[in-house]
């Protein structure tokens, strides 16, 4: 089975609702590594000859243009993750439209092509903001990488659909790509992105995809440019938020060079081309697969 390869174009101090993380009128005074690493990843990813869906920050975009204008060149599809790294449920629902359109003219701006995809900062499109779909189906979005469909540290919607399936709104269907899990000792858990790659052996990471491939569920692997570069600055944080942020960093690079060379990728639109953009459709909080 197609599995789907994303990575979250954000830079080294976007990481959510810490103290010690900077506000956006300080981003540009503090030194980038966006540009480097996500070159870097871009590299390999050629190298194995493969695509990925790049969600960029607009605030990034609007910084780097060429490294937007370099995914797309390579082949990549670039698609949005909002302007300023904000979690949905913090955000009005007017600030939030007003977001992910500005973030899709920036991006459309700079490659002269539509952006049809969106994933939210902390995967934060949790119950209480269902209207978020409507908004991005309003906006022009096509589909969504935003629901993870179990309990964790920024909500989560617990029970929700784990395939991607079409959601009908009012401005058409958007099509849901939740964020992967996979039942382990009567639990939900996600071994195939940011902290839980770094952190789960290479092993159980295949031994989990295998799993959802046979449950007819393509695996959906993302990354963050940060994640392959151990000496990028720390933030202050607690013990636990530290040991999440941080943990095996070294590994993150060998294990998407292990993915790449064992499994077939592609991007969201190269997934939705491959079967025919057709999903079952369904509602994001329903329950089941």
């Amino acid at each position: 089975m197609t599995n789907i390869l994303s990575v979250d174009v954000e830079d080294w101090f976007h990481i959510l609702e810490l103290n010690s993380s900077p506000d956006l009128n300080e981003w540009n005074c503090l030194e980038s590594r966006v540009e480097k690493n996500l070159s870097a990843l871009l590299d390999v990813f050629d190298k194995a000859h493969v695509k990925a869906t790049c969600f960029f920050l607009g605030w990034v975009a609007e910084r780097f243009p060429d490294l937007v204008k370099d995914a797309h060149r390579r082949g990549h599809e670039v698609a949005s993750h909002g302007y300023a790294h904000q979690l949905i449920y913090t955000q009005t629902r007017q600030e939030f439209s007003d977001d992910i359109k500005r973030t899709k003219e920036v991006l459309e701006n700079i490659t002269g092509a539509r952006v049809l995809g969106y994933r939210a900062p902390g995967f934060s499109l949790v119950e209480d903001v269902r209207w978020a779909l409507e908004e991005l189906a309003r906006a022009g979005y096509k589909y969504d990488s935003s629901i993870f469909p179990a309990s964790r540290g920024h909500g989560g919607i617990v029970g929700a659909r784990v395939s991607p399936h079409g959601i009908e709104t009012e401005h058409g269907t958007i099509v849901e790509f939740p964020i992967t899990v996979a039942e382990f000792l009567g639990k939900r858990m996600c071994f195939f992105g940011g902290g839980y790659l770094r952190l789960f052996p290479y092993a159980t990471i295949k031994y989990m995809s295998g799993r959802v491939n046979r449950q007819g569920r393509p695996v959906i692997y993302y990354v963050h440019p940060r994640e392959i570069d151990p000496s990028h600055p720390r933030l202050a944080m607690s013990v636990k938020r530290r040991f999440k942020s941080y943990v095996n960093l070294s590994t993150t690079m060998r294990k998407l060079r292990s993915l790449l060379n064992d499994e077939r990728l592609t991007t969201f639109g190269g997934w939705l081309a491959e079967n025919g953009g057709t999903v079952t459709e369904g509602e994001c909080g329903q329950q089941g697969v």
